[in-house]
């Protein structure tokens, strides 16, 4: 378990590095909408609309674990005690977070980016068994203000809807760099980058990407560092988000997003790993 979160910690802050190429924004973010659930738009797969959005890739083989069919989530309860098992906690992103209020989301609703890139919540699609969202943060001190962080953890019915929300989520930034999460607040010049596994060192995940730009409160001010890192195993999706804060740096918010996204995919391969 380890030798993965090593892995996986060189490969979200690889691609932290390119993507921060890529995007032209500064090194300021956080996470994903605050609302609730997974990476949001509904999928090509799921709207039947198969001509919209990049082929997703075939799932990769190599990764340092064998699923067992027979421990796939199947049904929406047995999603849901997937999910609450994988979502981080606060002792997964570092001394000192704790929870925020309210800690978890509704799992039967999840956000969706409409046509105005604002996000909104809406019900489960028929692709999706269960989605959960936990918040923590660090909490304001010595001057500095918090550090907010989101584990998420969707659970789809079959490895391909999965697929197609990763290809889904690449997609957001193109069509919405500027974003607004909720009422108050937003995000700006958002970039995307996706690897498969074995690029871009992403050692640990069938499929990998990140997002970035600069997060604006009408609470805390901006800009601040905005960042976003989701994985595929399986049928499962985990991404941690987090938003930075005054004088809080990129690294501060980067390095507990990987401790808490490593924590994650090592729980996902554990839950659906086959017994040696």
């Amino acid at each position: 378990m380890s030798r993965r979160r090593v892995r996986l910690g060189v490969g979200v802050l690889s691609a932290g590095l390119l993507l921060a190429g890529c995007s032209g924004g500064g090194g300021d973010g956080t996470a994903k909408p605050t609302g609730s659930g997974s990476t949001g738009s509904k999928s090509p797969a799921a709207s039947g609309d198969t001509r919209s959005g990049p082929t997703p890739s075939p799932s990769a083989t190599g990764l340092d674990f064998t699923p067992d069919p027979g421990r796939a989530p199947k049904t929406r309860a047995e999603a849901l005690r997937l999910a609450r098992a994988v979502a981080a906690t606060p002792a997964r992103w570092g001394p000192g977070f704790v929870r925020r209020s309210p800690y978890e989301s509704d799992p039967a609703l999840r956000p969706v980016l409409d046509r105005d890139c604002v996000w909104q919540l809406k019900p489960l699609p028929a692709t999706v068994l269960a989605t959960l969202t936990r918040y923590s943060e660090l909490p304001a001190e010595d001057g500095k203000g918090p550090i907010r962080v989101a584990a998420v953890v969707t659970v789809h019915r079959t490895v391909k809807d999965a697929d197609w929300e990763m290809a889904g989520t690449l997609e957001e930034a193109l069509r919405c760099p500027d974003q607004q999460l909720r009422q108050g607040e937003r995000i700006t010049g958002l970039g995307s980058l996706g690897s498969e596994f074995g690029l871009m060192g992403n050692l640990t995940a069938e499929d990998m990407l990140a997002e970035g730009g600069k997060y604006y409160s009408d609470e805390l001010g901006g800009p601040y560092h905005y960042y976003w890192s989701q994985s595929r195993v399986g049928q499962v999706t985990v991404a941690a988000v987090g938003k930075g804060s005054k004088g809080r740096s990129a690294d501060d918010v980067n390095t507990a997003l990987v401790q808490g996204k490593s924590a994650m995919v090592s729980r996902v391969e554990s839950e659906l790993e086959a017994p040696e």
